[in-house]
């Protein structure tokens, strides 16, 4: 089954960087997040990138958003090349098929994110190397990649769903992107016009709270949903339904 799941998530990349008309674009996204996420946005913070936990955790929805494009052309994507009925009539599962797709997503989320993270800290050291060097706490580090696995795993199952129910590519997307705008980007872009006073005791009362308490509570909350829209997309795709479709 690893094997099988190696040949899905390569064949998802492949498509992703070579063979789909929106290589460039995507490409060009990527360069995109790693200049902000690895660069201007830790120069901005400064040594609070570092070890402030609420920075990084407000920017790893920029990894995941990257994951979009790769889910939601997932099923309607295949369906508009004509390329679903020679999946599915292939010798690979319908699970391994599922989880392919979802791991491509959730994998090249999770290395842009460690790439950030990465470039994040180089950047900081170097332009305030005059106070010595230094790496992000282990707590900060640990909460970014662990949030950014499990929100990329929740936006990828969704998006499968997402694509699943849709006739192309595009409306997947949107529909998709809806539902993120409502649920995450909202509330992460509101945090940033709060008044100042209000910003800063915010950032006092979370300093009070213990982050492995938050982390654990947050992930619980996390996986209870990717598992139940996992289950979902496991129960939803149906390779005898999608034929002809």
């Amino acid at each position: 089954m690893l094997l099988d799941l190696y040949t899905m998530v390569w064949k998802e990349w492949k498509e992703m960087f070579l063979a789909r008309g929106g290589a460039r674009s995507g490409l060009f996204s990527l360069l995109i997040i790693l200049a902000l996420l690895g660069i201007f946005m830790p120069l901005q913070s400064g040594r609070e990138w570092l070890t402030t936990p609420l920075l990084v955790l407000i920017w790893t929805w920029m990894p995941v958003f990257l994951a979009l494009g790769m889910v939601t052309d997932a099923i309607a994507g295949e369906r508009e090349r004509h390329t679903l009925e020679t999946l599915l009539a292939s010798r690979l599962p319908d699970r391994v098929i599922v989880l392919g797709k979802i791991a491509a997503a959730v994998l090249y989320a999770l290395g842009v994110m460690l790439s950030s993270l990465l470039l994040g800290a180089l950047t900081v050291n170097l332009a305030f190397a005059e106070q010595g060097w230094r790496f992000y706490s282990a707590s900060v580090f640990l909460a970014g990649l662990v949030f950014c696995l499990l929100a990329a795993l929740l936006i990828s199952a969704l998006g499968v769903l997402v694509s699943l129910t849709s006739k192309t590519a595009r409306q997947a997307y949107q529909k998709l992107s809806a539902v993120m705008l409502l649920v995450w980007f909202v509330p992460m872009f509101s945090i940033q016009f709060l008044p100042e006073e209000i910003k800063i005791q915010l950032s006092a009362r979370l300093a009070t709270l213990n982050l492995s308490t938050v982390m654990a509570l947050g992930g619980g909350l996390l996986l209870i949903a990717d598992a139940a829209l996992l289950a979902a997309c496991l129960h939803r795709f149906q390779r005898q339904k999608l034929i002809g479709s």
